[in-house]
């Protein structure tokens, strides 16, 4: 069984290209990311312009939001991750997703295609506030 992390981009980003990790600034998406380089063998960025990428891939900055799609957009895009999963990560049953991302990444279409495949999914943050998940995951960082 694999523990797989997969953190929601987010607005906030450098001004120039940069690693995909580092590309992303605000204090949620870090926050984000250090949970799931301690909890999972693996992680992954869910980008809302370029779909499933590799912390270490190069991105440059972009100005698009799932939240900005209607919802057959956003269909479209989970339907893009799942096959870009299929590909580049090869999910067994079994498999644990650790989703670190608002519903606008995971209701449409992508939880359900990872249940399909017989693997897990869990949402730490599940019905967190963003001022709340701030607080989960400064908890966390901290080491707490």
């Amino acid at each position: 069984m694999r523990r797989i992390g997969l953190v929601g981009c987010v607005k906030e980003k450098a001004s120039t290209r940069s690693a995909a990790a580092d590309l992303y600034g605000s204090t949620l998406f870090m926050g984000r990311r250090i949970f799931v380089e301690r909890s999972c063998g693996e992680w992954w960025i869910l980008s809302a312009a370029h779909g499933l990428v590799a912390p270490t891939t190069m991105l440059d900055p972009y100005d698009l939001a799932l939240k900005d799609l209607g919802r057959a957009a956003r269909r479209t895009w989970s339907d893009a991750v799942l096959a870009a999963i299929d590909e580049h990560i090869a999910p067994h049953p079994g498999d644990v997703f650790e989703i670190h991302a608002g519903s606008e990444y995971r209701d449409f279409g992508l939880v359900d295609g990872l249940s399909a495949r017989g693997c897990r999914v869990e949402n730490p943050t599940d019905g967190l506030r963003i001022g709340e998940q701030l607080r989960f995951y400064g908890r966390t960082a901290g080491g707490s």
